[in-house]
């Protein structure tokens, strides 16, 4: 028992007994440090709620940007097919400029018919 509390009071077991004592984290002792803590939690809250605000605005903006740029390529689509364009034209512009069928015939859309000017978009 004697050998016990010597080896307990010995440098090294009051030195590991320091260690843990300065890793714990020390609480505010003072008012005013308490306050400051306090201040700190409440602006940390603050600011995550701002940037939460923040996130769901510029979310709703886009999401809206989306629908709307949704809508106008529809739009578009429902154009293109309204265009008709001569199977020859597409075959034309197939050969002469090597590119696929579905390319030829897109730009043929795009430019009303025109074939002059689907090969001009297509060399330019």
């Amino acid at each position: 028992m004697m050998r016990l509390k010597t080896l307990l009071l010995s440098p090294i077991f009051q030195m590991d007994a320091e260690e843990h004592e300065s890793e714990r984290p020390k609480k505010p002792s003072t008012h005013d440090e308490r306050g400051a803590a306090d201040l700190e939690r409440v602006t940390d809250y603050v600011e995550e709620k701002e940037l939460s605000v923040g996130l769901d605005a510029l979310t709703a903006v886009s999401g809206t940007a989306g629908d709307a740029s949704a809508e106008s390529k529809a739009q578009k689509e429902i154009q293109l097919l309204k265009v008709k364009v001569k199977p020859e034209d597409v075959e034309f512009i197939c050969n002469e400029l090597e590119v696929s069928k579905a390319v030829a015939e897109r730009r043929l859309k795009e430019n009303q018919g025109d074939v002059y000017k689907a090969l001009v978009e297509l060399i330019g």
